[in-house]
């Protein structure tokens, strides 16, 4: 026995020196929520539902971002929420209606009552550069040279603002508030700028990106807020669904170039190539009403134009309106593509797609088509029930309906009935005026 307690006080040293559970990093959550926690506090809150297959995906995701963020000595909490608890209930004042959730899985960081909805990719690093952008100080201070070059290092396009109080920082401070979830925000004195940069006037919002600089001017590009908006992606980039989506506020158009998912052709890299040429040798002309960028795989495209695509091929798409351009005849110089984009902008190129009414039954039967055709493929019998049973409930609701409808030859005989009725009763009132 004596021999054996060395072994147990080492398995239990062991024991307690393994580190928690990632699990223990993340809190389940309540309706008790938000009159629980601290004025102070800051939370990276999943909403999910117990029977969603993507919220099933995340989990484990969303255990590694808690362990990660509490090894990191974060002041972020993450937690979690039952979101089919009491789901569509208007009267109760449960945390899913505070939040106002849609949509499973969905991410929101609250902080200082200020909700901020994370659409960005579910994936870790996107989540956790999400929780460090929001969960840090709104506008960042860059107090010397070397801390100025090491954010610019880390970050493709960097918003800063330069000078002493003004009006202008306190509109950069109100843009910060709003559009942090999107971007990174820093202040900084003039005297830390990189050696070239030099503003023309000061206090000034400066734009860094693509190897270059812009000062933000009030004259030429109107709203502060838009312009940040507008300009908040690099000019030409790789581009994945999440992102394409969300240049849908930046209000331009988006040139791109559709390669395959792996073992890029000799024409994918050309296209490729072309489409990045144009995008920094013609930058001045066109970076008002362009981005440029290339994209991997056709399967977000397919859904988006609700049909097949030529990989590689290039295209221009409308994020505004859903709608998108394709080109009148083969792109096979830099002039060819500049004409594409000169008739896009003039109008004269076809515009497909598109959100109207027609296009929206389209879309809706496209998506039906598109969710049930696995079904039937793997469970015929399953998809048969999930098509056949609500045209059933229809079909037999509209039998009830005229079943229930009087005939016509039901309204004649109503009408013959009620006829000696009204005979009888101008008789008696003719008889009593007499």
């Amino acid at each position: 026995m004596a021999d054996r307690i060395p072994v147990l006080l080492s398995a239990l040293l062991l024991l307690l020196a393994a580190p928690p559970p990632a699990s223990a990093f993340v809190e389940e959550l309540d309706d008790s929520f938000m009159e629980s926690r601290g004025p102070d506090d800051i939370w990276l809150i999943k909403f999910y539902a117990p029977w969603c297959t993507f919220c099933k995906q995340l989990d484990p995701v969303w255990h590694q971002v808690g362990s990660e963020l509490r090894s990191h000595g974060s002041l972020v909490q993450v937690g979690k929420a039952d979101a089919s608890v009491n789901p569509g209930c208007f009267i109760c004042a449960g945390l899913t209606k505070e939040f106002r959730v849609r949509t499973y899985p969905a991410i929101f960081m609250v902080k200082k009552d200020v909700k901020y909805n994370y659409l960005g990719p579910r994936t870790k690093d996107g989540i956790m550069d999400f929780a460090d952008r929001v969960g840090g100080p709104l506008v960042r201070s860059l107090r010397s040279l070397q801390l100025f070059q090491h954010a610019m290092s880390r970050h493709d396009v960097m918003f800063v603002y330069i000078g002493a109080t003004s009006q202008l920082k306190g509109n950069y401070t109100s843009a910060a508030e709003e559009l942090i979830v999107h971007t990174y925000f820093f202040s900084a004195s003039r005297d830390v700028l990189p050696e070239g940069v030099s503003p023309a006037f000061l206090p000034a919002v400066v734009l860094f990106k693509d190897g270059t600089f812009f000062t933000y001017s009030e004259e030429h590009d109107g709203d502060l807020k838009s312009w940040i908006k507008r300009e908040r992606f690099p000019n030409f980039m790789k581009i994945d669904d999440y992102t394409l989506y969300a240049m849908g506020d930046s209000g331009k158009l988006v040139v791109l170039a559709l390669l395959e998912e792996r073992f890029q052709s000799e024409e994918s890299l050309r296209c490729k190539t072309l489409v990045e040429k144009v995008a920094v040798e013609h930058r001045d002309t066109y970076s008002r009403n362009f981005y440029f960028g290339f994209m991997e795989g056709s399967e977000y495209i397919r859904g988006y134009v609700m049909g097949e695509v030529t990989i590689p091929s290039f295209m221009v798409v409308n994020l505004s309106n859903d709608g998108y351009f394709l080109p009148p005849g083969p792109i096979a110089t830099e002039d060819h593509l500049l004409d594409f984009m000169d008739a896009v902008l003039e109008g004269s190129v076809e515009a497909r797609g598109g959100n109207g009414v027609l296009q929206r039954l389209r879309r809706m039967i496209y998506d039906a088509k598109t969710s049930l055709t696995p079904v039937f493929r793997d469970a015929p019998v399953l998809g048969g029930f999930l098509v056949l049973f609500p045209v059933s409930v229809a079909a037999v609701f509209f039998y009830l309906c005229c079943k229930n409808r009087p005939s016509l030859k039901e309204d004649e005989d109503e009408v013959m009935l009620m006829a000696p009725t009204a005979k009888c009763s101008k008789k008696l009132s003719e008889k009593k005026s007499d």
